[in-house]
């Protein structure tokens, strides 16, 4: 007797708090697989769902479970170490299963499950049974094909629509059906192969051309044989219905960097003695198969060639490599770089590209056509079998971290993947998270500096420009008189310059002189900001806009002023002070396009801008040998939030924009320019001064129990009412009180008070938060799973929705 097979499946589109591992039946002679995807009847009207086989075992009572529908995968998307990834996900970040899936999986192989509907009898057949006006619309639209539900509902346009689908499905006149959809096809093109036929006696001049061809190179593709051939289709047409040849598709991948394959020919990289003794560091840790190791060295001290040299030697025993960046805009010089030495071995991952695109880079990589991956946060989720080394540049941004659910960061995801393949992760900065400098140094990481800068280069020399002293003399610009000055003498010299202003638009915010209130979004809790290029007021957070005007909403006096100034108004007076200088604006405004940010790049690299003015999009990652200036236009901006990390961002992003000057032969220099000079950030960042900046940092931290010392689990509430929500956020902080008290009295913790975040309307949506300071283990997160069920559960609060955000980059 045949045994019968029960498969475990994570169905999309279910809730946290009743997520799990639902149990199906595999019909017999339906063949499924560990990874696969299925479809399957989920609820009481069991509508289909998309599911993913995490499991299979014997089934005893065959009976008592629901059959799957379908297979939907020829061969699994998974491998035995992403279901255990999945798995895994699930537990640390509060996700449900199908939630973590879709992480694994490019978005353009999803299936949307649809329900069409078909005609069942013939339309005389139908029109026979006396049918109403929209019923007979109806089936006439069937008659022609099946359409989708919502297609025919948008079609009907009444109030009894489903009552109307439903009755022609009762009496047999329609049949409903589920369907699974792409999102996105495979691509292919049409190929011409020659059949089992010689005489070509029959054909003429040109399909005899043809048919020559193809008994020379075999197969080709329709579109090259007309090409070059110098025939239509009609030609090749021709000889297949003559049976002469046939056609078939064949699938191609599209790529971004088609242009870009070629590697070209590499010289021996030589590196200088601290890089040599990283290197060799960094070999050892490698062949030992350790979990970790931090490359630590100055701007401009040649992180990447040691990487690059590793690399080589983990290609050379035949693994892979993924190599994150912290986002897109740091994508453009790290890609050519990769495609420059290795060509079609490197795959690109990053939400910059089409979904088209992004599914067939994954492809590749999941059939070995691509031994390494460069991409942004995603790419650590590239499907390798046999992965050997990732490097996570720029280790310390906060963009490695998803705000949205799961709220994994990547870090953490290396660290697994590198666990499981006995592969090294290797985290690059110059500015180190201060969490990843303490286990440095505390031996859970190996370190290996860099100290100097490679070659003749030195670190720049900086200036930090009182902007107090500028009001009182009468500078009201942007610029200080140092920084002008600077600009002028730079331009005469043709050498180039990088300005940061992190704020985009032209002026910040527009308040009114006669009640003093700020003009601000209506449906979130922050400022507009004006912009010059469509003169209108725009938030930045949900896309609200509205002309620019000067009458107050408030009191309806004309007395709005505008303040601030963003990199819109900075390269207006950039424009009137250096009328002869080419400059280019680098923020999210002007590099909307396609593949502009580089272009925008490639241009300022080529020497047609002598200066770039951008938001933080260019303080890290450019490597521009004829930089010799960099001015930061506000250094202020980012020091006096409300987040503990605050000091360390500034820091951070005061370095990298710093490092980017005097790369090259020539020395460079940097102007700082604030309202605070005596600030400490700003000094230690002006000096490049880490190892002091971290030593004060941590002995604060230890002071205030932050991280790494505890961790912090921010517990977030969203809903349209903003009592709700308030209301919702004291009912777990009862339910925490209550749980931990009676189960987990051992678990060290302190918990904030529930409180509005700093922006407590977002989107027409109110957020609460609290926050948990505690020690991440196993324990913890089962009390909050437990919590999160328990809280969902409760109708009164069905409106406000609730997670966990555990070590989150900055509060809600």
């Amino acid at each position: 007797m045949e045994q019968n097979t029960a498969v475990g499946v994570a169905v999309e589109n279910t809730a946290y708090h009743f997520d799990k591992e639902f149990t199906y039946l595999l019909p017999p002679g339906m063949q499924a697989e560990v990874g696969s995807r299925v479809m399957v009847p989920f609820g009481s009207g069991n509508r289909k769902r998309q599911g993913m086989i995490l499991s299979l075992q014997p089934c005893e009572q065959p009976e008592l479970l629901k059959p799957i529908t379908a297979v939907l995968d020829k061969t699994p998307l998974l491998t035995a170490e992403q279901i255990l990834l999945v798995r895994w996900l699930k537990e640390r970040y509060f996700c449900s299963f199908f939630d973590a899936v879709k992480l694994l999986l490019p978005a353009g192989i999803n299936f949307k499950i649809s329900t069409q509907y078909v005609l069942a009898v013939s339309k005389s057949e139908a029109f026979d049974l006396g049918l109403t006006d929209s019923e007979r619309l109806l089936v006439e639209r069937l008659s022609q094909k099946p359409a989708d539900e919502d297609a025919l509902l948008q079609m009907l346009d009444c109030k009894n629509a489903i009552s109307i689908l439903e009755r022609l499905c009762s009496n047999g006149i329609i049949r409903r059906e589920n369907a699974a959809n792409r999102r996105v096809g495979d691509a292919t093109r049409k190929m011409i192969r020659l059949c089992e036929k010689d005489n070509s006696d029959s054909l003429s001049q040109k399909q005899k051309e043809i048919f020559d061809i193809l008994q020379s190179i075999g197969s080709v593709s329709v579109k090259e044989l007309c090409y070059f051939a110098g025939v239509t289709v009609s030609v090749p047409d021709a000889l297949v219905k003559k049976g002469f040849a046939s056609y078939y598709e064949e699938e191609q991948y599209r790529n971004p960097y088609e242009k870009a394959q070629e590697p070209e020919q590499q010289c021996e990289v030589s590196l200088s003695c601290e890089q040599q003794e990283a290197y060799e560091g960094l070999l050892g840790r490698y062949r030992s198969g350790a979990a970790a190791s931090l490359l630590y060295g100055v701007t401009g001290s040649g992180k990447t060639q040691v990487y690059m040299r590793l690399i080589e030697d983990v290609i050379a025993d035949g693994r892979c490599v993924i190599v994150m960046v912290p986002e897109i805009s740091l994508t453009p010089q790290t890609v050519a770089l990769f495609h420059q030495r290795y060509g079609k071995q490197v795959a690109v991952f990053h939400s910059g590209l089409s979904l088209g695109e992004r599914l067939d880079e994954w492809k590749r990589v999941k059939n070995g056509q691509a031994n390494i991956v460069v991409g942004t946060r995603s790419a650590v989720f590239a499907p390798f079998e046999n992965l050997g080394l990732i490097v996570m540049d720029e280790e310390q941004e906060s963009t490695y971290k998803s705000e949205s659910t799961p709220r994994y960061h990547a870090r953490d995801v290396a660290k697994f993947r590198c666990a499981h393949h006995k592969a090294l992760l290797l985290l690059c900065s110059a500015t180190p998270s201060v969490e990843t400098t303490y286990f440095a140094q505390t031996g859970r990481y190996s370190m290996h500096p860099l100290p100097s800068r490679y070659g003749t280069a030195q670190l720049p020399l900086v200036t930090i420009a009182d902007m107090n002293q500028e009001a009182l003399s009468g500078n009201t610009s942007v610029f200080s008189t140092a920084l002008k000055e600077a600009l002028t003498e730079n331009l005469a010299k043709g050498e180039q310059s990088i300005l940061l202003l992190n704020r985009r638009g032209y002026h910040t915010f527009a308040t009114c002189k006669s009640c003093g209130e700020v003009v601000s979004c209506p449906n979130c809790s922050i400022s507009l900001t004006y912009h010059a290029a469509n003169h209108r007021l725009m938030c930045h957070y949900c896309g609200y806009s509205v002309p620019a005007t000067r009458r107050c909403p408030t009191c309806e006096q004309d007395e709005v002023r505008f303040t601030g100034a963003g990199t819109q108004r900075a390269e207006e007076q950039l424009s009137q002070l250096f009328p002869q200088a080419r400059v280019l604006r680098l923020d999210t405004d002007s590099t909307m396009g396609r593949f502009s940010y580089e272009k925008k790049l490639r241009c300022f690299e080529n020497g047609d801008y002598d200066i770039i003015v951008g938001t933080q999009m260019v303080a890290k990652g450019l490597d521009f040998a004829n930089v010799t200036l960099v001015g930061v236009l506000s250094a202020d901006q980012s020091l006096y939030g409300d987040d503990f990390r605050c000091s360390e961002r500034s820091f951070d992003l005061l370095t990298q924009v710093v490092g980017r000057s005097g790369r090259g032969e020539r020395c460079g220099r940097a102007i700082i320019q604030t309202f605070t000079p005596e600030n400490r950030v700003i000094r230690l960042a002006a000096e490049q001064d880490y190892a002091t900046f971290y030593r004060e940092e941590i002995q604060f931290r230890r002071a205030m129990l932050y991280p790494p010392f505890a961790d912090f689990v921010l517990i977030g509430f969203v809903g349209l009412r903003e009592e709700q929500v308030c209301n919702a956020s004291l009912y777990f902080m009862d339910l925490l009180r209550n749980l931990a008290g009676a189960e987990y009295s051992n678990l060290p913790m302190r918990v904030l008070d529930p409180s509005p975040a700093v922006v407590t309307k977002l989107s027409n949506k109110y957020r609460y938060q609290l926050l948990i300071k505690c020690r991440n283990d196993k324990k913890l997160r089962e009390m909050l799973s437990r919590l999160i069920i328990q809280f969902s559960a409760d109708r009164q609060f069905s409106q406000v929705t609730a997670f966990a955000d555990t070590n989150p980059m900055s509060a809600l």
